[in-house]
């Protein structure tokens, strides 16, 4: 049964949108004013809230409006707006704010029955591709994850029988080397079910509206020093520390400091992997009017066209992509959190020749 959220100052509107809309099964809750009907919407979660624009105040609904989606349990909630006075600016300013739709007043049943179905069935239609899409993400984990654990599977397995069947016979060197290659086929195991998970976990974000609202209301004040720490320890793991170029301008970034370290540490692992030792990588974040941009320069091998268009989702990359260990995922996982957040990632490149990635977010508003 979908719950429906009534706003309005007059009873006698209220009363008969009530029993019209209990004739169809729908539960009713009912509010006088904004602030009882923001104390019901946090309570109750609705699944609808019908509001009256001018009650007390004029312009009152806009302003309940604004606090709904600013809240982010209520963000996503469906808001129908009715009134009276159905002007072309009144409605473009509740748009604005964030309205699904108008019922001007005086309106039928049958138009009340109409907006309110329209309303549902476009929820009820998100939800559906929302458990596609989670379908299919269940159905592609199910298949790779076992596959793409293999590999460094099998490092761990054979160096660990060798050495349990033949230590006493190993030189000391050798034993040492063997227990290297376990120890960095484990890392890499490590790092290839927490990729999974990580990005299991944000196509979950991202069907839910009101995940998507928290997410972006987070924000980082200290940036330049979170992206040098995991541009710098990437380096070090690489080997090449000296080969990183940082101009790092501190800006208050509109994303959560272990999200903005996870998309550093992709971008410039990538570069460092796909470019020879002794080429400069060259890491920038600066901040313009309107936007945060982050970036990463190599001067690697590149991307085709073909790989470009692939960085979207790590199921579609085929098999000799995801073989150079991790190509596409990482990418995959910085794309989807910058998206996340409003933002883009754009990759300029010429095989041969080097790449330049590039993450650019809506300024964080300041506190």
């Amino acid at each position: 049964m979908s719950k429906i959220l009534v706003i309005d100052d007059e009873s006698w509107l209220r009363e008969m949108i009530r029993l019209a809309l209990e004739q169809r099964g729908f539960e009713v809750l009912e509010a006088t004013d904004s602030e009882e009907g923001l104390a019901l919407a946090n309570e109750q979660m609705p699944d609808i809230i019908l509001c009256d624009v001018n009650m007390d105040k004029a312009g009152e609904g806009y302003t309940m409006l604004s606090k709904l989606r600013e809240n982010a349990p209520t963000a996503a909630i469906p808001f129908i707006l009715m009134t009276g006075l159905a002007d072309a600016a009144g409605m473009r300013l509740g748009m604005e704010l964030g309205a699904d739709d108008y019922l001007p007043k005086p309106f039928k049943v049958d138009e009340l029955y109409a907006t309110v179905n329209a309303r549902l069935r476009k929820v009820e239609t998100v939800r559906q591709e929302a458990e596609k899409k989670l379908s299919l993400l269940r159905s592609q984990i199910s298949l790779m994850l076992p596959h793409e654990m293999r590999t460094p599977l099998n490092g761990i397995i054979s160096n660990a029988e060798m050495l349990a069947e033949s230590a006493d016979s190993l030189e000391p060197a050798t034993i040492a080397e063997m227990s290297q290659e376990i120890c960095l086929s484990g890392q890499r195991l490590e790092r290839l079910i927490e990729n999974f998970l990580i990005y299991a976990q944000l196509e979950i974000v991202a069907s839910d509206p009101q995940s998507i609202s928290r997410l972006r209301s987070t924000t980082t004040n200290r940036s330049a020093e979170v992206a040098r720490k995991a541009a710098s320890t990437q380096a070090e793991k690489a080997g090449r520390a000296p080969d990183l170029q940082l101009e790092l301008a501190n800006t208050l970034l509109p994303m959560a400091e272990d999200y903005f370290q996870k998309v550093v540490g992709e971008l410039v692992q990538n570069a460092l992997k796909f470019s020879d030792p002794g080429q400069p990588v060259r890491v920038r974040l600066q901040a313009t009017p309107e936007q945060v941009e982050f970036s990463v320069q190599d001067r690697g091998r590149g991307f085709s066209p073909e790989q470009i268009s692939r960085v979207g989702a790590y199921m579609q990359f085929e098999r000799r992509m995801q073989d150079e260990q991790g190509f596409g995922l990482g990418l995959a996982i910085a794309r989807k959190l910058v998206e996340l957040h409003g933002g883009d990632l754009q990759i300029e490149s010429e095989p041969g020749v080097g790449a330049t990635l590039t993450i650019k977010l809506p300024r964080a508003a300041a506190a």
